[in-house]
């Protein structure tokens, strides 16, 4: 079902450009204004001043992105390789107080429409960004950082052939926490016809990148509308992993409400007695040590914290709870903890409805729990809401049914690196 395609990856010239560790940048969206300035003094060529246009040139910002890219490629700065190639990708990192390895590879992936179940969703989007995105495009014909998707590799054929490559890697880097990412060109013809076909009769399933996605659909369109469509445009970057692979990590996106009028704890939580279980967590510890133990079992749980120490774990009582409230939704769907919080307190307890939550009003997110908890105890939140992490098999049994969880449900760790391969399809 899924398309794949090698293709000649963008990179830098490191003799022109200097060290790759200088000119590579973590996510977009996680990058402050300050942070970015911080890469460009490093290294001017940094990835950072194509993937994030610096705002302060307003409306202008993504026309100066792609006179940069022209640029660099003018001073072969960037080129393209010279054979089209599969790229194996592998990230080591530290996690939950282990050392990981996560490696998959990079290839083109045909653009589809959710509806026909080839790449699948899992979360809610917000417009804001898939604008931003969409100029970006415009003006550069690029894929500058990689979907990351995620595939069932039942028979093991895919890891059999991905495991033994990437052992003498074109480019080594140490990002600022530690994580080493390497990256190989495959421009084995019978390596890539083999993964080709193997992935002819699989679905993807979207971990992150969501906005991305739809954006290139819709950029798509608009290419075809306007005659302009080329031989790559109609396909994206997508970084592919096997669902069970070991070394897959998800962490939490907690919740902090903010901006409520006339917000008592004491009524929120006695408005929930009814729908769940309450019990007292008499520090941080012990509302980790109960979020895990309810993870492990399969519990809904998720804890509220209302500043001062106070922290309650919430423990859902009736399963069906959210079915009763949204019976046309799958049971995948209704029975994931960051459902419960929404569906039945932060809606219908705390009245903080899906276009609020869209436009993050009186909704923020976090992956930090400190920064959850201080939030609240310098008074500015009312109360935080700790989850655990969504379970890859829930992202999979959601989008398999056709649904999307609420925005930043996953959070997946680490980070794709941005700068080691990209798609120019101009």
């Amino acid at each position: 079902m899924a398309k794949l395609k090698p293709f000649r990856g963008m990179r830098f010239v490191t003799k022109n450009a200097g060290d790759i560790n200088e000119l590579v940048c973590p996510p977009y969206d996680i990058i402050s204004k300050a942070q970015r300035e911080d890469y460009i003094k490093k290294n001017p060529y940094n990835i950072i001043r194509l993937e994030l246009p610096n705002i302060d040139d307003g409306d202008n910002r993504y026309k100066a992105a792609g006179e940069t890219l022209r640029e660099w490629l003018d001073k072969q700065i960037l080129t393209l390789d010279e054979q089209a190639a599969f790229y194996v990708y592998e990230m080591e990192f530290t996690a939950n107080g282990r050392r990981n390895s996560l490696k998959g590879f990079i290839s083109l992936v045909e653009l589809r429409e959710f509806a026909d179940g080839v790449v699948l969703p899992h979360e809610e989007t917000l417009s804001k960004a898939k604008t931003d995105r969409f100029n970006l495009m415009t003006e550069t014909m690029c894929n500058f950082s990689q979907i990351y998707s995620l595939y069932f590799d039942e028979d093991g054929g895919v890891s059999g052939i991905i495991n033994v490559l990437g052992n003498n890697p074109d480019a080594v880097i140490t990002d600022p926490d530690g994580t080493i990412h390497r990256i190989t060109a495959v421009t084995d013809t019978d390596i890539i016809e083999k993964l080709t076909t193997m992935f002819n009769e699989k679905k993807l399933y979207i971990a992150d990148g969501h906005h991305r996605y739809e954006t290139a659909l819709n950029f798509q369109k608009k290419l075809l509308a306007d005659g302009k469509a080329t031989e790559n445009s109609g396909y994206i970057e997508m970084f592919l992993v096997n669902i069970e692979n070991d070394g897959l990590v998800i962490f939490p996106t907690h919740r902090i409400v903010r901006g409520l009028e006339n917000f008592d704890a004491d009524k929120v939580i006695k408005a929930s007695e009814n729908l769940f279980e309450i019990t007292d967590a008499a520090n941080q510890d012990a509302m980790t040590a109960a979020l895990h133990m309810d993870y492990d079992r399969g519990e809904e749980t998720f804890a509220m914290y209302t500043g001062g120490g106070n922290c309650k774990i919430f423990r859902l009582k009736d399963k069906a709870a959210v079915k009763k409230v949204l019976p046309e939704m799958s049971d995948a769907y209704t029975g994931l903890d960051v459902s419960v919080l929404h569906t039945l307190v932060l809606e219908g307890i705390l009245g903080i409805d899906k276009e609020n939550m869209a436009n993050q009003k009186n909704l923020t997110y976090t992956r930090d729990v400190i920064e959850a908890l201080e939030a609240v105890d310098n008074n500015e939140a009312n109360c935080a809401f700790i989850l655990n992490p969504t379970k890859v098999k829930e992202i999979s049994d959601v989008a398999a049914a056709n649904e999307k969880m609420p925005q930043k449900s996953t959070y997946f760790y680490p980070k794709l690196i941005t700068g080691l391969v990209m798609n120019n399809f101009s």
